[in-house]
């Protein structure tokens, strides 16, 4: 049987305004096991990268429990939150967030530098991450000498570097073409496959939706519908 990395029961949201609170989620219960290629999936305001923000333990809950890894996000202060991050959780956004100052090679070895490893290990991991996604031949390159597609290269490999029990992708191929589009999410399946890495995504992007193999359908703020899909 498989492990369980994350449940949300009873979970709902909500965010103040000028007239009184707004529920960005309902009553939201969901389960996810290891290995999981999944993903939200809905309209703009449908509360995908708020779920998602908050299973990151960027955000907490109005109502409810969610766990990660066996971390209740409610109750984490803003270390355990960030220790949860660092040393479990990777992050891909549509905005690659890489440093711009830095090369690929350093934007891959930042989360590790934040783990305190010797050098000769980073050096190791970093390295490996970046042949993962076929950039070897850019690792002396700093951002702005790559294309959407290669940033985009990188900041998976910025995520998969410590090999993460979780990697959650907000929107990871919004601002990319077709072919690109493809090549990282063939990348992203081949990583789940390889090293087991649960990854879960907001998304509606019809390009990704066809590879998940669990879609969980958000409509104003609660689950539509959660079903198995074939995946790739």
């Amino acid at each position: 049987m498989k492990e369980v990395i994350a449940k949300i029961e009873n979970m709902s949201k909500a965010f103040p305004t000028g007239e009184g609170d707004f529920w960005a989620l309902k009553n939201i219960n969901l389960e996810f096991l290891k290995g999981e290629f999944s993903g939200f999936v809905g309209p703009s305001g449908s509360g995908k990268t708020t779920l998602l923000n908050i299973l990151g333990s960027l955000d907490t809950p109005s109502k409810g429990k969610v766990e990660v890894l066996g971390n209740k996000i409610q109750e984490l202060n803003q270390r355990q939150a960030s220790n949860l991050r660092s040393e479990h959780l990777g992050f891909i956004f549509q905005t690659y967030n890489l440093l711009p100052v830095y090369n690929v090679y350093e934007n891959v070895e930042f989360p590790l530098l934040l783990l305190r490893m010797d050098a000769g290990t980073r050096d190791r991991m970093v390295k490996e991450a970046i042949e993962w996604v076929g950039l070897m031949d850019k690792i002396k390159s700093r951002p702005n000498q790559l294309s959407g597609g290669q940033c985009q290269r990188v900041a998976i490999a910025r995520a998969m570097v410590k090999k993460p029990d979780l990697v959650l992708a907000d929107e990871p191929t919004a601002n990319l073409d077709t072919e690109n589009s493809l090549n990282i999410l063939d990348t992203m399946l081949n990583l789940n496959k390889e090293l087991g890495t649960s990854f879960i995504f907001s998304t509606h992007d019809p390009k990704v939706i066809q590879y998940l193999r669990r879609i969980i359908r958000l409509t104003d703020g609660e689950v539509a519908s959660d079903d198995p899909a074939p995946g790739i």
